[in-house]
């Protein structure tokens, strides 16, 4: 996120009109009895949007305070990809394409919260960021979001209802020069075993009567079910905005118990204990606006008890042994013994998140799993693994590398998925060019003199 302010032309008359402030030869300056002294530059206007000279320094500043590399980054790279995210913002607004409000609001409050936990105090971080009060920084971190989510939402509607056929993913093939075909590295793929302890029944009936007595508390004794959310909940992305989500019933974005309960429930009800693979939860309906639901939630996630969680490691080393015997194949282990849903029906085998394949490139793959499989032969088989699921949950895992691909220049056959999806990504990238191109033509773009000599991939001076 980078914390530049992002101004319409609507807001500039605004200020005009309150402050006295004007534009002269792509200067803004401030109106004094005396003197005009010089505010700030205009770099460009597009469409609605005003970008400041101080917009681009910020950029700068933003990439520093990150760490980034700033020394290859031109004052031209970073006016080219303002531009192209306002004009993408100003037809997404043209287009009456619609953003969340409140969904911008909750991010815009996890960061600030985010930005406090790591500097220590809300005045550190309005420091950190020249700014002179909260009020003020969350309106302009909200400008800056929405612009990004109008932007993203335009390049969306763009895209994502392109697709490609088979026969146009060959002729984009054959149409690559041999010298100059793709060269994939090395690939494998991963497949895992993974064994879940059983959570107690005494340790459920402790989660669903915890939540049960806050359900009475909030309802009978008067308290507030975002204060109990904040001090019990163990849901890091909501406690501490006092468990609040807003939900989008055409973009799902939580699972299936959870959105069942959250679009189920009147206004103003409290759902009774439910279970979802992170835990156990009660919920609450804030407001139902349509397509979208402001709701509330507390999770609580049982204890595994330590005997238990010694118990399944056995169980699995037993399983792995037995593998290695040749009593039962790793497919058939998977398919009868695995916890994990996402893999135990294709023998354990990982889907790549990036690519949605079963292919993890060697220089790619992540760290975690990498130093997990790194010490590994090919249909190797580990010893069991710990770690915490996704819902903080201690389990165990084996791992082995079931296939191997060497370092190869890509073959049509063998590399299909891949190639296919080079070939959709060009025919996307062609989409937006022939959409920039038409939109450049029909939306007010001017340029100061100082940028007009920049290149970019999109050429927005006007002929």
């Amino acid at each position: 996120m980078m914390p530049f302010k992002i101004k319409s032309l609507r807001y500039i008359i605004k200020i005009l009109f309150l402050n006295f402030i004007f534009f002269s030869d792509s200067i803004v300056y401030s109106q004094t009895n005396e003197s005009k002294i010089k505010v700030d530059g205009v770099a460009s206007v597009i469409g609605d949007f005003v970008i400041l000279d101080s917009d681009i320094d910020r950029v700068y500043i933003e990439m520093e305070s990150q760490g980034l590399a700033t020394n290859d980054v031109s004052r031209c790279d970073l006016i080219s990809k303002l531009m192209e995210d306002k004009l993408y913002a100003h037809h997404a607004i043209q287009d009456s394409l619609e953003v969340s409000d409140q969904e911008i609001y909750d991010y815009v409050g996890q960061s600030i919260d985010y930005f406090t936990e790591q500097l220590g105090s809300i005045e550190k971080v309005l420091e950190f960021y020249n700014k002179s009060d909260e009020a003020s920084f969350r309106d302009e971190l909200f400008e800056i979001n929405k612009i990004q989510k109008l932007s993203a939402t335009m390049q969306s509607e763009i895209v994502d209802n392109i697709s490609i056929t088979p026969e146009e993913v060959r002729f984009f093939f054959e149409s690559i020069p041999k010298y100059d075909l793709p060269v994939f590295g090395t690939e494998l793929e991963i497949s895992q075993i993974v064994m879940t302890p059983k959570v107690s029944l005494k340790e459920k009936k402790r989660i669903v009567e915890k939540l049960k007595s806050f359900k009475i508390d909030i309802l009978e004794g008067g308290s507030s079910f975002a204060s109990k959310a904040i001090l019990y909940s163990q849901d890091p992305g909501s406690r501490s905005n006092g468990g609040k989500y807003t939900l989008q019933r055409k973009k799902p974005r939580m699972v299936k118990e959870f959105r069942d309960v959250a679009f189920r429930l009147p206004e103003g009800e409290i759902s009774e204990p439910f279970e979802s693979d992170f835990g156990w939860h009660i919920l609450k309906v804030d407001k139902i606006r349509g397509q979208e639901v402001d709701i509330r939630h507390i999770l609580l996630t049982p204890k595994i008890d330590e005997k238990d969680l010694d118990d399944t490691k056995k169980v699995l080393d037993t399983l792995r042994k037995r593998i290695i015997d040749g009593e039962i194949s790793f497919k058939n282990a998977a398919l009868y013994f695995s916890s994990e849903k996402e893999t135990k029906n294709n023998g354990g085998v990982l889907i790549n998140p990036i690519t949605t394949d079963t292919r993890f490139e060697l220089t790619k793959i992540d760290p975690v799993l990498y130093n997990q499989i790194r010490y590994l032969k090919d249909n190797e088989i580990s010893v069991p693994l710990i770690e915490d699921d996704k819902s903080g949950k201690k389990k165990y895992k084996i791992l082995k590398v079931s296939n191997r691909f060497d370092e190869h220049t890509a073959d049509f056959s063998v590399d299909y998925i891949k190639i296919k999806e080079l070939a959709l990504k060009k025919k996307k990238l062609n989409a937006v060019q022939k959409w920039m191109k038409d939109k450049i033509k029909s939306t007010y773009i001017s340029i100061n003199e100082e940028y007009r000599s920049c290149n970019s991939n999109f050429n927005m001076q006007k002929k």
